[in-house]
């Protein structure tokens, strides 16, 4: 693996740990009501969408079972449609979709 490619895999992993950090302890709700955990969980799932679409293709062709267009596809519908965010998607994807994609990822960096 590129250096490169180890520095976009650490970006992916710190943003969604931020992630979440960001929701422990809250619930979906405090999602509609708090415009600061909102715009969080939207940037750091970003900052996952844009380092996974840096990873080298061979990387990504390494590591078939990361969701590499998921991400990438999030992060363009939460730049993109920004008007639009579907904030359970959004909850659902920080709650249950980050730990599951940081533990695929955590193990390329240890």
């Amino acid at each position: 693996m590129s250096p490169d490619d180890r520095v976009r895999l650490r970006h992916i992993a710190d943003a969604l740990n931020s992630a979440m950090r960001f929701t422990h302890g809250r619930r979906r709700e405090d999602l509609d009501g708090d415009e600061m955990l909102a715009f969080a969980l939207v940037h750091a799932l970003q900052i996952a969408g844009e380092a996974a679409a840096r990873v080298s293709a061979e990387t990504r062709a390494e590591c078939p079972g990361i969701p590499w267009a998921t991400m990438i596809g999030m992060r363009h519908r939460l730049v993109h449609a920004y008007f639009d965010i579907n904030f359970d998607i959004l909850w659902t994807t920080a709650v249950e979709a980050a730990p599951a994609l940081l533990a695929q990822v955590q193990p390329l960096l240890d």
